[in-house]
């Protein structure tokens, strides 16, 4: 279709609709609700997030236990510039898939987010692939984020995990019951809350390596000369063992960034999408130099990567690295307000997890891709069947009462990082087809609702390094006397799983790849400018 004929059909459109007020209403508005349960109670998503809740979400909404606990690990294997360096790497690819999705989903925010995009510009069988990935995902990751909240109030008390797992567990399926309006309240004032903290602990980091905390000892960059700048991984000498160190905190660092995608997801049920979604998608490299390499610089100042309190299986909080630089410089009762904060980036992160799985799924069951019983809704828009059975997946967590939590979290954290590395491969490869389909069209991109320069070039980019990283995830076991079953199963799991579904889809379907000629760039065009 060339630029003029899709011109017509807009124009088209636009005289349809103002001979039809009644069309002006939202596509995912409910009537009344015998109008809307056409399809025995399945009814539409509503649009209820504001441009408040999109930007929050989009700046801190998944900022969680990666950042705050996870780094220990990493820190630990990678030593202060292989951490920094790891995020700085990972920051690029994630900007990267930022961009590719943001261009799409301004200019279709469906329901369904890259799930439904990929059904649309790639095949049934990558929509299928890329649904089920990301739903796995999101699910593994909820039980990861209460199991480090467990984590986490181990400060302060010796009850039993389960405990705390279910006060947790508790919060964040009643604020998801509540509708994606009290979902997007509480994530802002969560959120708000995380931004306020990194923020505070950053300055708070700055002062105490200049020397002013209560001891006045002047850190400056001790610990990258000694013990050094880089670990050497597992003992090996030279450039190897430093580059082997590095990559060790590839696969971590992705587990903190896995999420920033949560926006598409959300574009369904954001009000006025093509204005609001464009300016959540730039604020993303706040988060990523701000949180991620400001948070990571910091850490690696204040603690030696030798420390024995980054030792995640102990399962205490005292492994977050802020807690440890805070301890050292011999303030006593800051470890447990910062601690306090970080509870609330776990229930938040846990909160956000369950909003995403559960609208993943209800993304499925539109496509066809699960049963129609996930796209039952409540009359005000929301999808309940989905949430309860997301929720059922929480109870995972409890395996952190017999393993040990800090065990537990490594596991999950591995599993949810491969996948969320190819939720963004596969973001990669439907912005290329998409990319692609405009050029062949005659659209011309400079005229989106977002778009970037460093298209196509940085989706190439993304795609490539995530598959590299997946390919690498697991790498560890393979050095003499380091295989550990547990590790190699929990990354290579969800990387064997991905063209098992996309095959087996592939033999069900027996559609090919849409050509670029014949992708669709007009519907719900109408009902999406009628939203703007």
């Amino acid at each position: 279709m060339d630029k003029e004929t899709q011109n017509s059909i807009n124009e088209k459109e636009l005289s349809n609709r103002d001979a039809d007020p009644e069309s002006l209403k939202p596509p995912y508005r409910l009537r009344e609700e015998n109008e809307a349960n056409d399809h025995n109670g399945e009814a539409k998503l509503v649009r209820q997030l504001k441009n408040r809740h999109i930007a929050m979400i989009s700046i801190g909404g998944v900022i969680g236990t990666g950042l705050f606990l996870g780094t220990a690990t990493s820190l630990k294997n990678g030593g202060p510039v292989g951490l920094l360096l790891g995020y700085v790497v990972m920051g690029t690819i994630c900007y990267s898939v930022m961009i590719s999705l943001g261009e799409m989903v301004a200019y279709l925010p469906i329901p369904g987010g890259h799930i439904k995009l990929a059904e649309r510009f790639v095949d049934p069988a990558l929509s299928f692939t890329m649904g089920w990935n990301y739903w796995y995902n999101w699910t593994i990751i909820l039980p990861a984020e209460l199991t480090a909240a467990a984590i986490l109030i181990g400060l302060w008390s010796d009850v039993n995990p389960a405990a705390w797992i279910t006060i947790t567990m508790v919060i964040t399926i009643t604020i998801n019951m509540f509708g994606a309006g009290i979902y997007g309240e509480a994530e802002f004032i969560f959120a708000s809350i995380k931004v306020i903290t990194i923020v505070g602990l950053i300055i708070l980091g700055i002062v105490l390596d200049l020397g002013g905390g209560p001891n006045h000892d002047r850190i400056g960059f001790r610990y990258w000369k000694n013990p050094g700048a880089f670990a050497q991984f597992n003992g090996i000498p030279g450039a190897k063992g430093r580059f082997l160190a590095w990559w060790a905190v590839m696969t971590q660092a992705a587990f903190s960034f896995i999420g920033t995608e949560i926006v598409a997801i959300a574009a369904g049920e954001a009000k006025n999408p093509r204005r609001n979604l464009p300016r959540a998608i730039k604020r993303v490299y706040i988060r990523i130099v701000l949180f991620y390499i400001g948070g990571t610089s910091i850490i690696g100042l204040l603690v030696p990567y030798t420390s024995k309190g980054l030792d995640l299986a102990d399962g205490t909080a005292a492994s977050s690295p802020f807690v440890i630089a805070i301890r050292n410089a011999g303030i006593q009762s800051l470890p447990s307000i910062i601690n306090a904060c970080l509870l609330t980036s776990a229930w938040s992160a846990a909160s956000s997890d369950l909003y995403t799985s559960s609208r993943a799924l209800y993304g499925l069951a539109l496509a066809g891709n699960a049963p129609k019983i996930f796209l039952r809704t409540s009359k005000n828009g929301l999808p309940y069947v989905s949430i309860i059975f997301c929720s059922l997946f929480a109870l995972l967590s409890y395996m952190g009462v017999n393993q040990g939590a800090g065990k537990v979290f490594q596991w999950l954290a591995n599993m949810t990082a491969v996948a969320g590395l190819l939720t963004w491969f596969g973001i990669s490869v439907t912005y290329l087809r998409f990319y692609k389909g405009l050029k062949v069209q005659g659209f011309d991109r400079r005229k989106l609702p977002f778009a970037s320069r460093l298209q196509p070039y940085a989706a190439w980019y993304a795609m490539i390094f995530c598959i590299l990283i997946c390919f690498t995830s697991g790498w560890k076991v393979f050095l003499k006397g380091k295989w550990a079953t547990d590790t190699f199963v929990t990354n290579y799991l969800p990387l064997a799983g991905f063209p098992i579904l996309y095959i087996g889809a592939k033999l069900v379907t027996k559609k090919p790849v849409i050509k670029a000629k014949d992708m669709d760039f007009v519907t719900n065009i109408k009902e999406i400018e009628a939203d703007t």
